[in-house]
């Protein structure tokens, strides 16, 4: 057999982080879908939506074109990714509809098993630290981060912005600085939206990927991660402490369900990720 070049092994090892990358947006998915499926029993509502599943593979078709992915890749993706989700609501659904009390124990001790902590570590032990995925990142299209982390803040800070709590920002630029990624970006508010591109700022706030994720998530407080100095904040500090005092008094109540769950998992998830590669595990 031929050794592999090492620039063919380099573009390997990126396609299995890739790989384990998907893996593992594909379990938090699963877990929102499970959610998804709990307020579905509360409110009588039938475990599949064709309306709903019809939207989202149009939306998977539109995005999947700007990223350049063929149209029977972006639907084979998001028919496995549905079928998985109906799976999980519908075995909960079973468990709670007409079945023996024994026989739901049963059932849920292996449904739970096969979402265990360990299988959760061993799937994270196997990904690369943030650094290693930098490359990855910055060759995706500037045009297409931007949009995507505009849409992000926008389901974060919707109902702030229409309650007024950020005029202060406006002509004002503040910059996120993600360091073991080596990416940077800025947010403003003008023109009466809100904007996201690589210009200056006039006050950044630099971390890593994992903690500026703990501090979206509310899983690890402000203070706590300043005091630290895992997070730094640098540039006009009375505008960088003004968006920190802002994030800490939002209502985490405003913020849509989905977005918090996916947050909160992601956050614990890439929180563990970190300590299994420091701990060697």
């Amino acid at each position: 057999m031929i050794a592999a070049s090492p620039r063919l092994a380099a573009v390997r090892r990126a396609i299995d982080a890739v790989d384990g990358g998907s893996l593992l947006l594909l379990a938090v998915r699963g877990r929102l879908a499970e959610a998804a499926g709990r307020c579905k029993r509360e409110q009588a509502v039938a475990i599949r939506d064709p309306a709903r599943e019809a939207r989202v593979h149009a939306r998977a078709q539109r995005l999947g074109a700007r990223l350049g992915l063929s149209q029977d890749t972006a639907r084979a993706a998001l028919a496995l990714a549905i079928d998985d989700a109906c799976r999980r609501q519908q075995v909960a659904d079973d468990l709670g509809q007409g079945t023996p009390a024994a026989l739901r124990a049963t059932i849920g001790a292996m449904h739970d098993h096969a979402h265990e902590p360990a299988w959760e570590r061993l799937l994270l032990r196997s990904l690369p630290p943030p650094r290693r995925l930098a490359p990855l990142l910055r060759a995706v299209p500037p045009s297409i981060v931007h949009r995507l982390l505009r849409q992000a803040c926008l389901r974060v800070l919707a109902q702030a912005m229409v309650r007024g709590d950020l005029d202060f920002m406006h002509d004002r630029r503040l910059g996120i600085e993600v360091t073991d990624l080596g990416l940077r970006w800025t947010v403003a508010i003008a023109d009466g939206g809100l904007q996201v591109d690589d210009g200056e700022a006039d006050a950044s706030v630099r971390g890593t990927a994992t903690d500026l994720l703990l501090l979206a998530a509310r899983v690890e407080d402000a203070d706590t991660l300043f005091f630290q100095r895992r997070l730094m904040l640098t540039g006009d500090t009375e505008l960088g402490l003004t968006v920190r005092n802002l994030l800490d008094r939002l209502p985490w109540e405003t913020v849509p369900l989905g977005v918090r769950i996916g947050l909160n998992r992601g956050a614990r998830l890439a929180r563990l990720a970190r300590q299994l590669h420091r701990d060697g595990a």
